[in-house]
């Protein structure tokens, strides 16, 4: 196992995201790697924390990274966090991103918890896997 391979694969995701016209279109640019101080948008999409497990096997040094995007929203009801979740989830499941060292050989959702907040907002949290190998 190895953890050189998760800057290239968080940079890969940010990009990714970034670049996609429907996720772009509900959030604009406010989708981030760090939530800037200040204040900030009416809906956005943050990159969260992971845990990282090998997958090892004979042929190539291999992990499982499994990583959270966050959706955060400060409009009532959950119809606009659903929404830019979704895209998120249209944008990454199957994704073939292009990394700096080593390969993505699969990119999975895996779940998801909707909350209200103590501020009146909502947040959706997605974890995704995602199988990288160091070939």
């Amino acid at each position: 196992m190895t953890y050189a391979i998760a800057g290239g694969l968080q940079s890969a995701v940010y990009t990714h995201l970034t670049g996609d016209a429907d996720l772009t279109a509900l959030v604009g640019s406010a989708i981030y790697d760090a939530i800037p101080a200040g204040p900030l948008p009416q809906t956005y999409v943050a990159l969260g924390s992971e845990e990282v497990l090998d997958r090892s096997d004979k042929s190539a040094g291999g992990a499982e990274h499994r990583f959270f995007i966050i959706v955060t929203t400060d409009m009532a009801g959950f119809a606009t966090a659903k929404s830019a979740a979704a895209a998120v989830c249209d944008a990454l499941v199957g994704a073939q991103v292009p990394l700096p060292r080593g390969q993505l050989t699969g990119l999975w959702f895996d779940r998801a918890k909707a909350e209200r907040l103590s501020t009146g907002g909502r947040q959706i949290t997605l974890r995704f896997r995602a199988r990288v190998d160091d070939v």
